[in-house]
């Protein structure tokens, strides 16, 4: 199946290189370009695209808002939104991730890893393999107050977890991919994927993103601040 990728970034040029990048790869093709926000909701849904490549800072409606746009549509309910920005730190970063994208690459990423996470979101997975990711996200929510943002009744809403639903929760919150949970509980890929997927439907998740954010929120992992 040909992932379909929309591009969002206020530089053309930008624009133009990413294309040129994905275009090149059989199993992908650039849907449309947005130089800002509004238009990239717009596009999301009118070109049907599995993948949006999202530039966190644009004039008028910014990525971070967009994002927020495209997780609140149920019609793109299965569009996956990776934040692409030139900050490793960037507070928007983690909003973005509570608003619902799937993740965050540097915009000094290598091709290879820029076309590895179009695929691994469009897979539904996080990327939340590099550890600056979950060192980001500690730090924010180790900073935030009680009201930023954060959502009380979700230490409630754990409480429909079953133990083992909070022990995968744990190691997914951690960064760690199914295999390597599979071999740290001793279970199987597919129980931990299944695991996810529960916990991910009785959390309101979107996706694996969206369960560290909680995982985090929620007090069942605490942040370290290094």
């Amino acid at each position: 199946m040909t992932i379909r990728v929309l591009l969002a970034d206020d530089q053309a040029l930008l624009r133009s290189a990413f294309r040129v990048l994905v275009d090149s790869e059989p199993d992908m093709e650039v849907v449309g370009e947005a130089s800002e926000g509004t238009e990239a909701v717009r596009l999301a849904k009118e070109r049907r695209a599995d993948v949006v490549l999202m530039d966190i800072r644009m004039p008028g409606t910014d990525g971070l808002a967009a994002t927020r746009l495209i997780s609140a549509d149920p019609a793109l309910d299965r569009v996956r939104v990776v934040i692409l920005t030139t900050f490793e730190v960037d507070d928007y970063v983690v909003q973005a991730l509570r608003a619902g994208a799937a993740g965050f690459l540097g915009k000094g990423s290598e091709p290879e890893e820029l076309l590895s996470a179009i695929r691994i979101a469009a897979e539904g997975e996080a990327l939340l393999s590099p550890a600056a990711t979950k060192g980001l996200i500690a730090r924010f929510l180790a900073q935030g107050g009680a009201d930023d943002g954060r959502d009380p009744a979700r230490s409630d809403r754990l409480d429909a977890l079953t133990v083992r639903e909070r022990e995968v929760l744990v190691q997914v919150a951690g960064g760690h991919s199914n295999d390597e949970i599979a071999e740290r509980l001793q279970v199987s890929p597919l129980t931990v994927k299944t695991h996810v997927n529960r916990a991910m439907a009785k959390l309101g998740a979107r996706d694996r993103a969206q369960l560290v954010v909680i995982a985090y929120e929620s007090g069942l992992v605490r942040p370290r601040v290094e």
